[in-house]
C-alpha cells in the first residue's frame, strides 16, 4: 500500500470486499483498485517494485491487472484511469444515450467505486465521484432497470426454447442468465448498484423492495433438487418473472 501511495500518479487506492472474507475462505483475495491520472509504471517496472515476496507474477495483455501471491495469499490489482471513471460517472449523471456502453458490464463498476474500502485518497476526489452516484436520478434507474427486464424476458424465452427441445446444456445457461437479470432488475428497482456474483444471493435476499413470497421462490430455483425438473423449474421462472414485472415500482 505504501508503495502505490508514494506513486505521484495514484490518486485513491479502495480495497474490494473479497478480503472481507476469512483467508482460508476460497473466495478471499486482496483485490485493489488502483486509480490513476498519467501513466503508472509498465508492468516489467512493477513487477519489480513490488518486491521479491512478490510470486507467481503475471500481468494482463492490456497491461492494466496485476496478479501475484505474496506467501499464499492472492493479490490482484486493477490499474483504472481517473478520466475513464469520470467518463462512466457522467454517462450514469447525465449521458443517458450512452448506456448502452455499459450494457454489458453493468453495474458492478459503479458498486466498486461506492463500496470499496478507501486506503489511500490523495485529493478527496473518490469522495466527489461517491457523492455524485449516490444522487443518480430515476431516469437512471429507470432506463437500467428497463434494460435489464428486457433481458430477463429474453432469457425467460431461451429457456422455455430449450425446454421444448429437451436440449439440458442451453436449458443450463438460460437459467444462469434469466436468474442473474432477474436479480439485476430487482437490484435497480431498490437503487442499488449489483455486487461481485459472490455477493449476488445474499444481497438480493436482503433487498427491502420484492415481490411476495420472492425468497423463498428464488431459493427453490437455486437450490431445487433431483424433484425439480426442467419443466417444473421453466414455470417458476414464468412465475418470478410475472411478479418481477408485475412489481409496483417505488422509482
Amino acid at each position: 500500500m505504501s508503495l502505490l501511495s508514494r506513486w505521484p500518479q495514484v490518486e485513491c487506492v479502495s480495497l474490494n470486499e473479497a478480503a472481507d472474507s476469512d483467508i482460508l475462505d476460497p473466495y478471499f483475495a486482496l483485490i485493489l483498485d488502483v486509480y490513476h491520472q498519467g501513466r503508472v509504471p509498465p508492468p516489467e517496472e512493477r513487477r519489480n517494485l513490488y518486491g521479491a515476496d512478490a510470486a507467481v507474477f503475471e500481468s494482463s495483455s492490456q497491461g492494466n491487472k496485476d496478479r501475484f501471491l505474496i506467501g499464499s495469499l492472492p493479490v490482484r490489482l486493477e490499474f483504472k484511469p481517473v478520466e475513464k471513471i469520470e467518463e462512466l460517472t457522467a454517462i450514469a449523471e447525465s449521458k443517458r444515450e450512452s448506456l448502452w456502453l455499459i450494457k454489458d458490464s453493468g453495474t458492478y463498476g459503479y458498486y466498486r467505486l461506492a463500496h470499496g474500502e478507501i486506503l489511500f485518497s490523495r485529493t478527496g476526489w473518490i469522495d466527489r465521484i461517491r457523492k455524485r452516484l449516490l444522487n443518480l436520478d430515476d431516469a437512471f434507474w429507470a432506463q437500467t432497470r428497463d434494460a435489464c427486464r428486457s433481458k430477463m424476458e429474453h432469457y425467460l424465452s431461451d429457456l422455455g426454447a430449450a425446454l421444448i427441445h429437451n436440449d439440458e446444456f442451453n436449458y443450463l445457461i438460460s437459467s444462469a442468465l434469466f436468474i442473474k437479470s432477474a436479480c439485476l432488475t430487482l437490484f435497480c428497482v431498490n437503487r442499488r448498484f449489483e455486487p461481485s456474483h459472490r455477493g449476488y444471493y445474499k444481497q438480493v435476499m436482503e433487498l427491502p423492495v420484492v415481490p411476495e413470497s420472492f425468497r423463498a421462490e428464488l431459493e427453490a430455483f437455486v437450490k431445487g433438487g433431483a424433484d425439480m425438473g426442467m419443466e417444473k423449474k421453466y414455470s417458476l421462472a414464468q412465475l418470478l418473472a410475472r411478479k418481477i414485472i408485475g412489481l409496483q415500482n417505488p422509482l
